[in-house]
């Protein structure tokens, strides 16, 4: 009784109460009722990928939201000429005491909501995040479009400056899967997921920092763009998940690794198979195939030879 009360009073006043518990996403209604409360910060990542920019946002975000660049602001790096890894400990620990999130906030993300690429950015923060020790963490499904599909839905504008907080990362190295473990991964018959496009995979085309074609012996491919609604910005419920995964000759439940090409579309499969689908035994390697396919003396094989 003394709970309904409680949460009655806060209906009263206009203040939603919070989850007691974050889950890996989070919907409109959701945000809504909580982008604002005390113990949440919503990150807006919109950024060059998706056509977005801090202009974007001081023209219009979700009320309470708080900007960084996820390719600007910090949380990708280059780490032995490999780009977009993950950033030394303390210098991304300042970046998220900045944003006004300590060890206490539940950060959720959102981004344009276009497609699987901008997914992509929020995913890879997500895991970033997990990474880091912090679990109290959600995305909001759709991103923004999802959330201003509804004219009605409040946008604020100009510029939040939160108070910067102390942020101390646990570094959860489980998590990371370095080339060493992909070679090991190899030799036990660990599985091997490619979230490339298909192109990519099979040879056809690469990444630009990329010296050869093709991807690691033993992969299987489930594309980035598979693992969300048409290649949007929403990700397919599990049973849909489960028959790609099938398809694509992917175990959702055996000891995996994700790569792509420096850890972005990897980090969708990561969160489909672990956070969505529950597979708490699963990597993902940030060097991924920037890092193999310079290295000269690690194996590639390609389907498509020119």
């Amino acid at each position: 009784m003394k709970t309904k009360k409680i949460i009655i009073g806060l209906l009263l006043f206009g203040l939603a109460p919070l989850a007691t518990a974050s889950t890996p996403l989070v919907d409109v209604d959701w945000i809504k009722a909580n982008s604002c409360n005390k113990n949440v910060r919503v990150l807006d990542i919109r950024n060059a990928l998706d056509g977005g920019s801090k202009i974007d946002y001081l023209q219009g975000h979700i009320p309470c939201a708080v900007y960084t660049d996820y390719l600007k602001g910090g949380w990708r790096s280059m780490v032995n000429k490999v780009p977009g890894q993950l950033p030394p400990t303390d210098k991304i620990e300042k970046l998220i005491g900045d944003l006004g999130i300590d060890n206490k906030t539940h950060v959720v993300i959102y981004h344009a909501g276009k497609d699987a690429l901008d997914m992509g950015s929020a995913t890879r923060v997500y895991w970033t995040f997990k990474v880091l020790g912090h679990d109290d963490v959600s995305i909001l499904n759709g991103g923004l479009s999802a959330y201003t599909a509804d004219k009605k839905n409040p946008l604020d504008k100009g510029n939040n400056m939160p108070k910067a907080l102390a942020f101390k990362a646990q570094l959860n190295s489980a998590m990371i899967a370095t080339k060493e473990d992909v070679l090991k991964a190899r030799e036990k018959g660990i599985e091997l997921v490619d979230n490339r496009p298909a192109d990519q995979f099979l040879g056809v085309n690469r990444h630009p920092k990329s010296s050869r074609n093709g991807t690691i012996p033993g992969a299987v491919n489930l594309p980035e763009s598979w693992l969300t609604q048409n290649g949007g910005g929403s990700f397919r419920d599990v049973g849909t998940l489960n028959k790609l995964y099938s398809q694509a000759h992917v175990d959702p439940q055996q000891e995996t690794i994700n790569f792509c090409n420096t850890g972005h579309w990897a980090s969708l499969g990561w969160f489909a198979t672990s956070e969505l689908m529950g597979n708490k035994n699963v990597k993902l390697y940030d060097g991924s195939m920037v890092e193999w396919t310079n290295d000269a003396s690690l194996p590639m094989v390609s389907t498509i030879k020119f």
